[in-house]
């Protein structure tokens, strides 16, 4: 019994399983922080590491190595898929890209209209305004998969688009929001490397290793200066060049295979084990309705099915888009509420926002409970719409246009 059930987790898709080993490293950070073991959760992620060469070492607890160091990967490999989807996949027209682009519109902007409304009589919260405005992409596209031929391919193209556009936004909300006091000379420096990065793409130079080094140059001078060094990650790999000229797949793609299953698999799960662990011990309802993690809780669960749902009814409604092909309005709003799932990247924020032990928990509660609460809903409204092996019909309506992706 036990070799059959490994048997069917190997076999299994991969984006279910990656869904599923970031809901086991959250179940084991939530367990070890409410257990005897919390002492020795804790004492691993305040561990100190030091790393580099006399004045350029750099010396921080492991928790900030996973989220400034480690996370700057997901973001490289996030700003890979951008650029590959704008150039040449689901977002290199404007036919393709205008319902995830207003739907991820929508989705970012009621959720932190609905945070800043809760939280308007708390001042010292307002900041947390962007983290119910992420969604999480591996988790989002892992409860998809588990409905197998019940969700039509047209919906998962349309959340991983939602999704993409959603990460950009992100981005640029931690580039203008959420960095410190900004040091122009390592600033200038690590903007220096960057731009020798987009030199060399230029000039098609096709060296790994020239990359790397550049990458950790900008990495490091945008942590000294003071912007989130994540924001490298991305910025190298728009240089990296999508073809060699050859009409062969080019770095890009090759990158892009190669970080897949470390991010999916190793980077993600590490992150949400150091970030996930909260406190359960005195939880109550009305630790639950203070305003910050209520604001959070609403906005990722109410505000991503508004948002988001809202302006793919409007779009089709009015001719924006075309509705994607073999899917119903239930399947729709099926796939906002799955947008509501914010976890790794509404917790990344919001270790951005606030460093306090007491918001840290209130933030982990709010993503926690929002992203649960989406996630369920958004299951089982798509296992119920969709008919296995069968997709939804699209009867003769006003809504009937051609397919969108």
């Amino acid at each position: 019994m036990l070799t059959r059930f490994f048997s069917s987790i190997i076999h299994l898709n991969n984006d279910i399983k990656s869904g599923l080993s970031l809901i086991a490293a959250t179940v084991i950070a939530i367990a070890a922080s409410n257990s005897g073991l919390s002492p020795l959760y804790n004492g691993f992620l305040e561990t100190k590491l030091q790393f580099g060469i006399a004045d350029l070492s750099l010396s921080k607890p492991l928790l900030l190595w996973i989220n400034d160091g480690l996370m700057a990967v997901f973001f490289f490999l996030v700003g890979l898929e951008i650029k590959r989807e704008v150039l040449i996949g689901q977002l290199n027209s404007l036919q393709k890209s205008t319902l995830p682009l207003l739907a991820a519109t929508g989705g970012m902007a009621v959720p932190a209209l609905i945070f800043y409304v809760v939280n308007s009589g708390s001042p010292g919260t307002l900041n947390g305004w962007a983290i119910p405005a992420a969604t999480d992409i591996a988790f989002a596209l892992g409860i998809l998969a588990l409905l197998g031929t019940r969700a039509p391919v047209s919906l998962k193209i349309l959340l991983l688009a939602i999704a993409i556009i959603d990460d950009l936004g992100a981005i640029i909300i931690i580039a203008a929001f959420y960095s410190a006091d900004i040091s122009l000379s390592y600033l200038g420096v690590g903007l220096m490397a960057l731009s020798l990065a987009f030199a060399l793409t230029w000039l098609k130079v096709i060296k790994i290793w020239l990359y790397t080094i550049l990458g950790l140059v900008s990495w490091y001078c945008f942590l000294k200066s003071g912007i989130h060094p994540t924001l490298a990650g991305v910025l190298l790999a728009f240089a990296i060049p999508l073809s060699d000229g050859s009409g062969k797949s080019g770095l890009l793609e090759h990158l892009e295979h190669k970080l897949h299953g470390s991010v999916a698999f190793f980077i993600l799960p590490l992150f949400a084990f150091a970030n996930a662990g909260v406190a359960l011990a005195g939880l109550s309802l009305e630790m639950f309705l203070q305003p910050l993690p209520l604001g959070i809780a609403l906005g990722l669960f109410a505000g991503k099915q508004i948002g988001v749902f809202g302006t793919i009814w409007l779009a089709i409604k009015c001719r924006l888009s075309p509705r994607p092909e073999q899917t119903g309005w239930v399947q729709l709003y099926g796939l906002s509420c799955l947008t509501g799932i914010g976890f790794t990247m509404s917790l990344f924020i919001g270790g951005l926002a606030f460093s306090g032990d007491l918001l840290a928990d209130q933030v982990r509660l709010g993503v926690l409970s929002g992203s649960l609460a989406s996630a369920v809903l958004g299951f089982l409204l798509l296992y119920r719409a969709g008919v296995s092996g069968t997709p939804p019909p699209q009867k003769g309506n006003p809504d009937k246009n051609p397919p969108l992706l």
